[in-house]
Order: structure tokens, then C-alpha cells, then sequence
């Protein structure tokens, strides 16, 4: 490893980042398999990309007291983001239904807790994880598989898990938003960042909030 890069991965290390360090093509080798043995599970064929896994983080607030939950964090790309952004990875919660992904995350974040579960019935998957209200929840699940229902479910059981005014932050690669502003009824808050094109596909992040 040239010096430049061996000097930047220790300093990582020294933060606790990562202890396995990630290989790009290795993790959308990793993805792919997954979509092809269970894509409407796993929704992508390639982990977020960098851009994206930033703006999704952006969303958090580090001074904010409580875990920060991921859905569907695959194999990390936005978990390294909110380390990056100064989320402590004992604060992570991180509920992934790929066995072989959780075994990965448990060594790339060893400090972080890694729960095996269906997202989607978060109430149960969580059930006497959290000690206290969650300061943000960051889903990478593909929702647009589901029914709105559900999806209005999972936003609903995310919200009674965290503090209030709290972010539910979901990204999609639709032009639509995951929760339609119909929906919403004055019971929530949404913002839209601007599409980041440099992910691909492009993607678009979408923030929810009890008002």
C-alpha cells in the first residue's frame, strides 16, 4: 500500500471507522448476488455511493443524545458516512436481514450493534434494544417494493422509537417521493434534497419529520 493511503487507513483505524477496510468492488460484487438471489429484499444491484451515503448523514445531528438506527445498511457505505459525520459507532443500531451482511458489518463496526431482523416490523426487531428515544432513523430499504401501507407503517413505527422532531430519512432512486404529500395530512414534515447525480442510479434523498 503506497504510503499516502497506508498513513490515511491508520488514521482511520485510530477513529474507529472501520476495521475492515472496504473494497468497492468486492461490496457490488457482494450486492449483486444478493439482488439476484433476493431482489426484492435486497432493492439495489450496487451498495450507495459515496455522495449519497454523505447527504443521507447529513440529515443527523451528532449533538443529539440517543442511537441512530439504519435499515438496511448493507455492507456500510452509509454507516462510515455517519461515523464520518461524528455518530459514535456505539451509538449505531444497524438491522440488516442479509445474514452474510451482518457477519460483515459486525467485523467493519465492531463497536456498532448489528441486529438480524426484518426492518419492516420494527417494533418487534427492536424490542429491548433501545434504552432510550432514537435521535434519528436512516433507511436504505428499497420501499418502493412494498405497499403504501406498509410503508406508512414502518414511517408510523420509526417515529414512536425516536425523539421528537427526529429525521426519518429514506433515499430512492424514483422521481416521486417513497411517502406521497397526500399521505401526509399534516402529521409530518418533508424535505427533499437535490437529486445527487453522481450516485449511481441517481438517487434523491427525503427526510420526515413529526412537526
Amino acid at each position: 500500500m503506497p504510503p499516502l493511503r497506508r498513513s490515511r487507513a491508520k488514521a482511520l483505524a485510530a477513529t474507529g471507522v472501520v476495521r475492515e477496510r472496504r473494497d468497492p468492488l468486492e461490496d457490488e460484487a457482494r450486492f449483486l448476488r444478493s439482488w439476484f438471489e433476493r431482489p426484492l429484499v435486497t432493492g439495489a444491484v450496487t451498495p450507495s455511493g459515496r455522495m449519497l451515503a454523505r447527504t443521507m448523514a447529513s440529515y443527523v445531528d451528532p449533538r443529539l443524545s440517543g442511537s441512530v438506527v439504519e435499515l438496511g445498511p448493507g455492507t456500510g457505505p452509509v454507516t462510515e458516512a455517519l461515523i464520518r459525520r461524528g455518530v459514535a459507532q456505539e451509538r449505531l443500531v444497524l438491522v440488516e436481514f442479509n445474514p452474510d451482511f451482518c457477519e460483515l458489518l459486525r467485523r467493519r463496526f465492531p463497536r456498532a450493534t448489528v441486529v438480524r431482523g426484518d426492518a419492516y416490523n420494527m417494533r418487534e426487531t427492536l424490542a429491548g434494544t433501545l434504552s432510550e428515544p432514537a435521535a434519528a432513523t436512516i433507511s436504505s430499504l428499497p420501499l418502493f417494493t412494498k405497499p403504501l401501507e406498509q410503508r406508512l407503517e414502518l414511517l408510523n413505527s420509526a417515529h414512536d422509537l425516536m425523539l421528537p422532531s427526529a429525521p426519518f430519512v429514506q433515499f430512492t432512486y424514483a422521481v416521486v417521493p417513497p411517502i406521497p404529500a397526500r399521505c401526509q395530512s399534516g402529521s409530518y414534515t418533508a424535505s427533499g434534497s437535490n437529486r445527487v447525480w453522481l450516485n449511481l442510479p441517481p438517487a434523491r434523498v427525503w427526510a420526515y419529520r413529526r412537526p
